[in-house]
């Protein structure tokens, strides 16, 4: 299956953005979205020419690099000891890192390297300035990811994610929110980067462990990027980025489309399940029928048989009310 394309006239203003991406919450490709950027421009030109227009942007800010074997493939993931990794973080400033991944181009026993999530207004002052994006809240900063090929391992993000190549290609396999159930996630607490991975996802296809995977496989969604495309895809949608090119570039921007105060729906799921997954089945059932009825509301607002003077905390804007007697009841 694919994903949605469009031009990147379609969504030429941010609010054509919000209207006609983001509220339909499904991942879209659109087409060369930042193809203007200077940084895109250089990098079809070599890759001397990007190395060069990013050196000279960068800072000396220590950062940290992935580096694994040459035979890992880019394939960062879990090592074969509980607990592990098979791939090592150094320290090293983006100049250190670029120059040691440029450098290592064609060469078999060299490592693999790759420099992610880097924040552009801290490691590349002025990129941002000399490669806008005018569909995005201006607060939103862009974050770039600098390597050779690479797999990041199936996972999904708790914010809304627009990513755009600048150099390489990069092939994106999604699946639903819905899927979790059948692709085997591992821990949450114990993570490659911060988010629980699939484990099934990255596995042999006849692995029998996971044997729920093979009905939901069918069903990714599968895409290509090129330098200048990008891809919205919204928050909670598992995907898997394979950097396919020797050299690659990603620029992305996280922020939350519908952040309806400074809480996320991440951290009152963690609240929830410390409070009700260990609670006999019976009781689960009783709070998911009111999860249902006040959270999810498959039928509408659960008081919208009284007048709206009458919700009272209910009310539409009525956030900062219901938060503030969460709060005080935690401290209790």
């Amino acid at each position: 299956m694919v994903v949605a394309e469009l031009a990147a006239g379609d969504v030429a203003t941010e609010a054509d953005f919000r209207r006609v991406v983001i509220e339909p919450c499904r991942p879209v490709v659109i087409r060369n979205l930042v193809g203007r950027w200077q940084a895109v421009r250089s990098a079809r030109k070599s890759v001397g020419a990007i190395q060069d227009y990013l050196a000279r942007l960068a800072s000396d800010r220590p950062a940290e690099a992935f580096v694994g074997d040459p035979g890992l493939g880019g394939r960062y993931y879990y090592g074969e000891s509980a607990g592990g990794f098979n791939f090592v973080r150094q320290p090293m400033s983006l100049p250190e890192a670029l120059a040691s991944i440029v450098d290592a181009i064609g060469k078999a026993d060299a490592p693999t390297i790759y420099v992610g999530s880097l924040p552009t207004d801290s490691y590349l002052p002025g990129f941002a300035a000399e490669n806008g994006l005018e569909i995005i809240p201006a607060a939103v900063r862009p974050r770039i990811w600098i390597g050779h090929p690479s797999i990041a391992a199936c996972h999904h993000d708790n914010f809304d994610n627009l990513a755009c190549v600048v150099a390489g290609e990069r092939r994106f396999t999604l699946f639903s929110p819905d899927s979790i159930g059948d692709l085997y996630v591992g821990p949450i607490d114990h993570t490659l980067a911060g988010q629980p991975i699939s484990l099934a996802a990255g596995a042999d296809p006849d692995d029998p462990r996971y044997p729920r995977f093979a009905a939901i496989r069918g069903k990714a969604l599968v895409t290509t990027l090129l330098p200048g495309d990008g891809i919205y895809i919204p928050k909670l949608w598992w995907h898997q980025v394979e950097a396919t090119a020797p050299f690659n570039i990603l620029v992305n921007y996280w922020w939350d489309s519908f952040a309806a105060g400074p809480d996320s729906p991440h951290t009152t799921m963690l609240l929830a399940m410390a409070a009700i997954a260990e609670r006999p089945a019976a009781e689960r059932e009783a709070w998911r029928a009111f999860f249902d009825h006040y959270v999810f509301r498959p039928a509408g607002h659960p008081l919208a048989h009284l007048p709206e003077n009458q919700h009272g905390i209910l009310a539409a804007g009525g956030q900062g009310r219901l938060r503030a007697i969460v709060m005080r009841l935690l401290r209790l």
